[in-house]
């Protein structure tokens, strides 16, 4: 009889060890992933960021994974988003919001934040087409404006995008293939940049402010490889996208295009695929474990009372 004490005080432990680690490790504001082109938040099973949600969602940060659309312009995934904000301070019952975007997802947080800074503490691009993307320039060059080849190219990809929803499951959000590919273009970024040019850096290259003239904060970071882990079958065409990419680059944005804010570090061995921790978590095992980068960076932004 004398053990049970013992017993019980040793499973109370177990049972709370989870919640006193998330104590520790929670942000006050829950934090948002959005995904980039062609993305989704759950794919057949697979998340677009993989293992990430899951891995801090254990650790005790209330991580959210929304869907806009696949294909579309960075202002309509914007207002797309800003619906899903205003849903999830509503059942947090939080102020405010950290958002983190990559590649388009990039655009689409700053647009948010631009629009509604009361609702953002902290917005960080992920390998994110800031300034546009050399790969989005060279084929709107081959898509003349109202050509057969353009009207063909957004048939196709228009498809492609319905595709992702639906197996996604939204089926109901719009896509827009030359939406896309304006907003992605160097042109278009620098329009979009005229119109939201928070946490931007001065010159294209350099460190951006850490918190902008609307009081949110801005991080970045980036990686400048291709080739990265020889079992992962998507790092041929990173490589592929490298070649055609001017400068260093993660395989489909340059490294000076990535930065925002605060740039934590725009040269890891990392690919653009890489930074989301996919292809299902093969990434180069001499850089840092992609994971433990978002860790990382919830670990930051507690610091700063986020």
């Amino acid at each position: 009889m004398k053990k049970i004490p013992l017993i019980l005080f040793a499973t109370l432990l177990f049972l709370m060890t989870p919640y006193c680690h998330a104590k520790k490790t929670t942000t006050q504001y829950p934090v948002i992933l959005v995904h980039g082109l062609m993305g989704f938040d759950n794919l057949l099973g697979l998340d677009y960021f993989y293992n990430v949600a899951a891995s801090l969602n254990q650790e005790g940060t209330l991580v959210f994974t929304p869907a806009v659309s696949a294909i579309n312009s960075s202002e309509v995934r914007g207002e797309q988003l800003l619906t899903h904000v205003k849903a999830i301070l509503a059942l947090t019952g939080a102020n405010k919001v950290n958002l983190i975007g990559h590649s388009q997802g990039a655009q689409t947080v700053r647009y948010v934040a631009s629009i509604r800074p009361d609702l953002i503490a902290s917005v960080t691009s992920i390998g994110g087409a800031n300034y546009g993307s050399g790969i989005i320039d060279l084929i709107r060059q081959k898509l003349p404006a109202n050509s057969q080849a353009e009207h063909t190219a957004r048939f196709v990809f228009d498809g492609v995008g319905e595709v992702i929803s639906l197996l996604s499951g939204h089926s109901q959000l719009p896509q827009d293939t030359l939406g896309a590919l304006s907003s992605l273009s160097t042109q278009g970024a620098d329009v979009f940049n005229q119109k939201y040019p928070e946490g931007l850096p001065e010159n294209k290259c350099d460190q951006g402010q850490l918190v902008a003239e609307n009081g949110v904060y801005y991080f970045s970071w980036s990686g400048t490889a291709a080739l990265t882990n020889i079992l992962d079958p998507t790092d041929l065409p990173m490589l592929l996208g490298s070649l055609l990419i001017l400068g260093k680059d993660d395989g489909l944005v340059s490294r000076c295009s990535s930065h925002l804010g605060h740039v934590i570090k725009d040269d890891y061995e990392m690919n653009h695929l890489d930074e989301i921790n996919q292809f299902i978590g093969l990434h180069n095992f001499r850089e840092v474990d992609p994971i433990e980068l978002y860790r990382q960076h919830v670990k930051r932004l507690q610091e700063l009372g986020f």
